[in-house]
């Protein structure tokens, strides 16, 4: 079906929200067609995901006019809009983990023959379903013994369980591979001929051809523009998000080589971690590169004593440090900026103000230990500039920031200190084109400041657009080094795949 055909069967007219302090949306217009995947596009922040919680009933809008399948629509509820055949599908998979595939996707909605539950005809109905989207996944298996891009697969036959003709996805890809990725466009364009209506939210923009057929942008809550993709450019696309046009994707800021400052040496943690070895300079962003699963976040979490290591040694500036807790590590002058900002970088249920000043109590604190809520005001202050984070006030809990903005409250809480060495774990992961180039500005601060900067990245062209030395890693190992002129995409690929061979040849 082409994207200019078709019924629209969803209808957003002049709808408004708003939380205290701040104006979450304000007229906007939203459509949708059976048969299509729309883009809904914007900065952290602009609403996108407001906007998605209003048409699934998680919130309710102040004011406008929803209609789906042409029925006018009040009061949106949960359980309403899984009526109507509306299913979102989050970013942070929403999955019981002790649970199986089967038991998943039926939850709430157990099958029962009389007043027994009946798992086998639960097992039958997932398996017919995941066999539709061409899925190889046990319904018996435990969703926590599964990785992430399989869970992600669970969640779509999960919302197919429930006959869901609106399907919305939001950051989908954030944690998959190139491969897992290629098989999640399979399905949503098996399911776009099937005439379901899809609602694709995603920071990654270099997707979009792959899949998309109209866009909706959306800045600082408002409507701004309505296309076909094939209308459009990407430079176009990226200057109506932003209000501006966006000069440089990588900017490169070029520092003599300097002194030594961290090094590593034979460190072991775990399976994933394995004989790591390798140092950082001053005046350069050194990046580590690697396929999922290479061992990098692992290597970054022993590095910081999240998890113990079981030998190696660590060096700043020359001299052994003993870090065997996080706090060890602050002490010695290191900040992680780590890769689940949820689950490890916020506390979602205090303040922006109080996550700014947890990891920085040793610097608020006088010596009866009484905070100086001055002191706290001009580090939030620094962060919110810096880092343009939009938030109505520093007391609104971190939690009800989006996506982007928690994870500049993240990054702006640990650059309240002095550090020697800063190591950013995914750090562009889920936020948008602007706030990735405001935080490549930040890495290129640091580096001009001599402090070393790490730089774990998932995504190659980032990796080469910013950093001066590349370490990659596979299955544990670290598997090469390429200095920035001689990287390619092609060496790194090939370096990310050399994996030991797990079994021995017999004659």
């Amino acid at each position: 079906m082409q994207a200019n055909e078709g019924r629209f069967i969803v209808e957003l007219d002049h709808v408004s929200k708003s939380f205290p302090g701040v104006k979450a949306l304000d007229d906007v217009r939203f459509r949708l067609r059976a048969g299509e995947v729309m883009a809904l596009l914007g900065e952290n922040g602009a609403g996108k995901s407001t906007l998605m919680k209003i048409l699934s009933g998680v919130y309710q809008k102040d004011g406008g006019e929803m209609k789906v399948f042409g029925q006018r629509v009040e009061g949106m509820t949960p359980k309403r809009a899984q009526e109507l055949g509306i299913a979102i599908i989050y970013q942070e998979l929403n999955m019981c983990q002790h649970l199986t595939v089967a038991e998943n996707m039926f939850l709430g909605r157990e099958k029962k023959r009389g007043i027994v539950l009946s798992q086998k005809e639960m097992n039958r109905r997932a398996e017919e379903i995941l066999k539709k989207l061409r899925i190889d996944i046990d319904p018996t298996a435990i969703v926590g013994d599964m990785q992430v891009s399989k869970q992600q697969m669970v969640e779509i036959a999960k919302a197919l369980s429930t006959n869901a003709r609106i399907l919305i996805m939001d950051e989908p890809t954030s944690a998959l591979t190139a491969k897992e990725i290629d098989e999640l466009f399979r399905i949503i364009r098996q399911l776009r001929e099937e005439g379901r209506g899809i609602i694709y939210i995603s920071h990654r923009l270099e997707e979009l051809q792959h899949i998309v057929d109209r866009v909706t942008i959306l800045r600082d809550g408002q409507f701004v523009t309505e296309m076909n993709y094939k209308d459009t450019t990407m430079s176009e696309i990226i200057s109506y998000m932003v209000g501006r046009e966006i000069k440089e994707k990588f900017p490169r800021v070029t520092c003599p080589k300097g002194k030594k400052i961290f090094e590593v040496r034979n460190l072991n943690a775990g399976r994933m971690v394995r004989n790591v070895s390798f140092s950082a300079y001053e005046g350069e962003i050194l990046g580590f590169a690697g396929l999922m699963g290479a061992g990098r976040t692992e290597t970054t979490r022993a590095i910081f004593g999240v998890d113990p290591r079981e030998s190696g040694q660590i060096f700043i500036d020359g001299k052994e440090i003993a870090i065997r807790r996080p706090i060890d590590a602050i002490k010695h002058g290191l900040s992680l900026v780590p890769e689940d900002r949820k689950r490890d970088g916020l506390c979602t249920k205090l303040s922006i103000r109080s996550n700014i000043e947890l990891p920085n109590l040793d610097i608020v604190t006088g010596a009866l230990t009484v905070v100086k809520n001055g002191l706290v005001g001009r580090m939030v202050e620094t962060a919110k500039k810096n880092f343009s984070i939009k938030m109505p006030n520093a007391d609104v809990d971190a939690g009800s920031l989006s996506g982007g903005n928690q994870q500049k409250v993240v990054v702006g809480k640990w650059l309240a200190r002095t550090s020697r060495v800063v190591i950013f774990d995914e750090p562009t992961r889920g936020i948008d084109v602007a706030a990735k180039v405001e935080i490549y500005h930040l890495m290129n601060r640091l580096k001009q400041d001599g402090i070393s900067v790490i730089f774990v990245s998932s995504e190659m062209p980032e990796v080469l657009g910013i950093a001066d030395r590349i370490i990659v890693m596979c299955d544990g190992r670290i598997t090469g080094e390429l200095d920035i002129k001689d990287a390619t995409q092609e060496k790194i690929l090939e370096m990310a795949t050399d994996f030991e061979s797990k079994f021995v040849a017999h004659a």
